[in-house]
């Protein structure tokens, strides 16, 4: 059973001779609890097709649907509810707010659905350690190294019981090790039954996945069952597949 589906889906910037076609007519189903890896060279439409599966940005022209739900019948405010509730997102340049803590971070979409805030907390100190940063919940991000911030920026995409996870280069300010400690966190919300798309350059990061798109001047190309990397056996049973 598919949780997100691209039908169809085109996204244009401007008009006439400058018009720029970002993405155009990709059609994308990703099955409840399954892990697909987007892959293609810089400015192939990559980011975008993230942004328009989380109702950041509307197609141009085709259909998107989470959950069962199309967007386009959605109003604002219940779209902003679904990115809420429903979606989890890790941007490239973190998104982070410079006036909240790491910790605070982390829980303020839970207390924005009204979780008491001492259980919100918790839940952020919780995902804060299970990447290593807990030490560093009540630094702001401007005391933070760019690999901390981007651990606490998927520490947020994760802590509440979303069931989508769209990521943007998810390991891209980290070392190896902190990389692979993102994946297992990413896996085990999808052994939960979370959905997630994650953009990235890096195959090793993609043999994680269940599925690799390859998106090459905003059309999907290609798509590939990856063999299974030593690690990623190890939190991604072969079962699942």
């Amino acid at each position: 059973m598919s949780f997100l589906e691209l039908r169809n889906v085109t996204k244009r910037y401007g008009e006439g001779d400058a018009q720029v076609v970002a993405v155009q007519d990709v059609d994308l189903l990703v099955e409840v609890g399954e892990l697909v890896a987007v892959m293609g060279p810089s400015g192939s439409g990559k980011s975008t097709l993230l942004s328009i599966a989380g109702s950041l940005e509307e197609p141009t022209s085709g259909d998107v649907i989470v959950g069962g739900a199309p967007l386009a019948t959605m109003s604002r405010n219940e779209k902003a509810r679904l990115r809420r509730r429903t979606i989890g997102y890790v941007f490239q340049d973190f998104n982070l707010l410079a006036g909240l803590t790491a910790a605070e971070n982390v829980s303020l979409p839970l207390e924005l659905d009204g979780v008491p805030a001492k259980r919100a907390r918790a839940a952020a100190m919780a995902a804060l350690e299970s990447l290593d940063v807990a030490g560093r919940g009540s630094h702001y991000p401007d005391q933070l190294s760019g690999g901390e911030r981007q651990r606490v920026a998927i520490a947020r995409a994760v802590v509440a019981e979303r069931r989508l996870l769209l990521a943007d280069e998810p390991s891209g300010a980290l070392d190896s090790l902190n990389g692979d400690a993102v994946m297992r966190l990413i896996l085990a919300a999808c052994n939960r039954g979370v959905s997630a798309v994650v953009v990235t350059h890096d195959a090793q990061l993609a043999s994680w996945a269940d599925r690799v798109v390859f998106i090459r001047d905003g059309r999907v190309v290609d798509q590939t069952v990856p063999p299974p990397s030593p690690e990623s056996l190890l939190a991604h049973p072969p079962a699942r597949r």
